[in-house]
């Protein structure tokens, strides 16, 4: 039969390499290498016997008390995974067996709280209880992910319930398929295909979701097209919902403001005309007769070119309003994002999303929240928290962090960005007192908000291995674990996202941690040390410090860096733009003398002359050396320690990382040369000892750039 098989699969195949791949992976799958395509899901064969024993001990039935598509899928995921750990058959029954141990998979009110879950032993069984179906799906997954760390069993008893309510990911994915700031491949969305076409991807990646705890999707750009709105693409979204909501995912849509006008045919999109209203209430209606399980909008409006109230003179909050009125019998959410800032050379971009929205803190309808980027500029390697935290009380706050790595490399260097993430949440505003956290304001304890968002821009793609750079997967699964529980560590993540993707091996588990929870400092030493920032226009990728042309000063190298002979960075005191005045005094204090202020946010807020000698003991511009050079010369230390775990991880995955790291290495020293070039030109100081001096010029700096702004 198999000979059959394999004779029936060769007929159709014509590339003689292909053929030879697929005999040797059919004739002995051992040989076959990890593609990662099965991301922290891989359920491999547990090795150690006596762990496999035991669990086998425990384990000789499902039983789910239920029949929907959620608990369903609970249960054959555990029966998926615990027949390739066990090696054995495990039944899915619908009562449980006696004289035999199982799990049992139960709805019960009143057994955790919101989408939580609890795992007890009663008697010889697991139980999974959860006060809904959703939860008893992350309790289950929950379970796999302890037994695939070789746990003891008894150890995995315990309750969890999430502390953000919405745990979504915002995908910048188009109609025709491309992603913005996308570098995994094109759209994992085959908008062409759909909705005849359900590729089986899209259920693997709700599995991957739900494994985690996000439960919602936004599946196109915030940039976004009206034409998702369209008779068009409704059904194809409604398709893409069929097979989230199984898994507990709700689907969300960015919408374009000015669709009344654009698709409507209406002569506005003023938000408090009538007319306009009475569209997006009969838009929203169709739309929840197409999906019964909507979520609601995301917006972009008014934020480069983006259209939106102001166009008509009104508010973020008439705009933003008047899609809650039409989502409101639905109970669906407007989530109305805070990235906006005017082009105004004379103004500073970081104190834009305050001055527009603190402003309007109380005036946003109920099912509205603000959802705001974790920094006040643009997802950089490392800002201040945003000053809004905190400053908008009667106004729900969700978090915005980026998945996909704009500004930290793209998908060639290796940055685990948990770090960042932990950065921002454990970041005290002192709105309350000590110990008023950014997390306890987007979780809702400190101020109470009646709803609760963390989001993340996406870093999928059409690649078989989902993220491009492998180590990439760990972003996505660190976002979703700290979305359910914001108090976990980086370096818990890190081991946990290791022992299930890579290695159980101990020592390389170690590590491959140690080089995870180093990565991003390395990042940051190489690319915008001290607080440096460059989110300037042009690939995003390549290094352009020098950059001082563009539609609009705030998307210029210049703007940010304000080098000139005197010093570097951006004054944010009072002396300066006042940028520090939107944050409390407590928390503004350790930022507001160039003297004391932490390092890695010196150049955020001060103009530091090139002699300035920093608590370091060098001045400014040796330190800027010394952190450019180091970091770089960090990358080479990165290789050693991977190369070092060869043996413990799947040689494909390790072979791809090898040459990434490679790859990193030649554009951190890329990076180093010039923004130390540059840089000189200002400071007029020497290189300092032992560095030693670029190999190439200013000039052959910039031609290298150039090849990557070509159109």
């Amino acid at each position: 039969m198999m000979l059959f098989t394999k004779t029936l699969l060769f007929r159709n195949i014509q590339n003689p390499v292909l053929m030879l791949l697929i005999f040797i992976c059919i004739s002995n799958s051992n040989v076959c290498a990890d593609d990662g395509y099965r991301l922290w899901l891989k359920y491999e064969r547990i090795p150690n016997a006596a762990v496999r024993t035991s669990y086998s001990k425990s384990f000789s039935f499902i039983a789910a008390s239920g029949n929907s598509d959620i608990l369903n899928n609970a249960a054959k995921e555990l029966q998926t995974a615990l027949n390739a750990m066990l090696g054995k058959q495990i039944p899915i029954v619908k009562t449980p067996v006696s004289n035999q141990r199982g799990i049992i998979l139960t709805v019960s009110t009143g057994a955790a709280p919101g989408d939580g879950y609890a795992i007890q032993m009663q008697g010889a069984n697991t139980v999974i209880a959860a006060s809904k179906e959703a939860g008893v799906l992350y309790g289950s997954f929950a379970l796999l992910r302890h037994l695939q760390q070789h746990l003891p069993l008894e150890k995995a008893a315990g309750q969890s319930s999430p502390k953000i309510q919405l745990r979504m990911l915002n995908h910048w994915d188009n109609p025709e398929g491309t992603i913005e700031r996308g570098y995994a491949g094109s759209s994992l969305w085959k908008w062409y295909e759909l909705p005849e076409t359900v590729d089986p991807r899209y259920t693997d990646y709700a599995r991957a979701n739900a494994s985690i705890g996000i439960n919602g999707t936004v599946v196109n750009n915030v940039n976004a097209s009206a034409r998702f709105l369209t008779a068009e693409y409704m059904p194809k979204v409604a398709a893409l919902a069929g097979v989230f909501r199984k898994y507990g995912i709700k689907t969300y849509l960015s919408i374009h403001f000015a669709a009344p006008k654009t698709l409507g045919g209406l002569k506005t999109s003023d938000p408090l005309d009538p007319e306009v209203r009475k569209w997006w209430a009969e838009k929203t209606k169709e739309i929840y007769r197409t999906i019964p399980d909507f979520g609601g909008f995301l917006v972009k409006a008014n934020s480069e070119g983006e259209p939106g109230p102001q166009d008509y003179g009104r508010t973020h909050a008439d705009g933003a309003n008047m899609l809650a009125e039409a989502l409101a019998p639905f109970n669906g959410v407007v989530i109305w994002r805070a990235f906006v800032y005017k082009a105004d050379p004379a103004a500073d971009r970081f104190k834009a999303a305050y001055e527009e929205f603190v402003p309007l803190d109380g005036k946003f309808a109920k099912n509205v929240i603000v959802q705001v980027k974790n920094g006040p500029i643009d997802f950089q390697p490392r800002e201040p928290f945003s000053p809004l935290f905190g400053n908008m009380p009667a106004t729900p706050l969700g978090m915005e962090f980026q998945l996909t790595q704009e500004y930290m490399g793209f998908a060639t260097h290796w940055v685990y960005e948990a770090p960042l993430f932990k950065e921002c949440l454990d970041a005290d505003t002192y709105v309350n007192g000590k110990g008023s956290t950014v997390a306890r304001i987007i979780d809702g304890s400190l101020h109470q908000y009646p709803l609760t968002c963390m989001a993340g821009v996406a870093n999928t793609g059409s690649d078989r291995n989902w993220t491009g750079h492998p180590m990439a997967q760990a972003n996505w699964y660190a976002f979703g674990r700290l979305a359910w529980d914001h108090t976990l560590s980086p370096e818990a993540i890190a081991r946990e996202w290791t022992q299930l993707t890579l290695t159980t091996e101990s020592k390389a588990v170690a590590t491959i941690g140690d080089i995870m929870l180093r990565s991003r400092e390395i990042y940051v030493d190489y690319n915008t040390p001290l607080g440096l920032s460059r989110p300037w226009t042009g690939s995003h990728y390549a290094p352009e410090p020098w950059q001082n042309r563009s539609s609009r000063p705030d998307w210029t190298a210049i703007y940010y860096h304000r080098a000139d002979t005197l010093g570097l960075g951006f004054d944010r005191t009072a002396t300066g733009s006042n940028a520090l005045q939107q944050y409390r005094p407590e928390a503004s204090r350790a930022w507001a003398n160039a003297g004391t202020c932490p390092l890695p946010y010196l150049l955020w807020f001060h103009h530091v002359p090139w002699s300035q000698q920093l608590s370091s003991g060098r001045n400014l511009w040796d330190e800027l050396c010394h952190r450019f050079y180091t970091g770089a010369d960090s990358v080479l230390w990165m290789q050693k320690q991977w190369a070092g775990v060869s043996t413990s991880v799947d040689p494909a995955i390790h072979t791809d990382v090898s040459s990434r790291l490679v790859k990193q290495y030649n554009e951190a020293l890329w990076w180093r040369d010039a923004w130390v070039l540059y840089l000189q030109t200002f400071s007029r100081k020497p290189i300092p000892a032992p560095y030693p001096k670029p190999g190439r010029t200013l000039q052959e700096v910039k031609e290298s750039v150039n090849s990557y702004l070509m159109r």
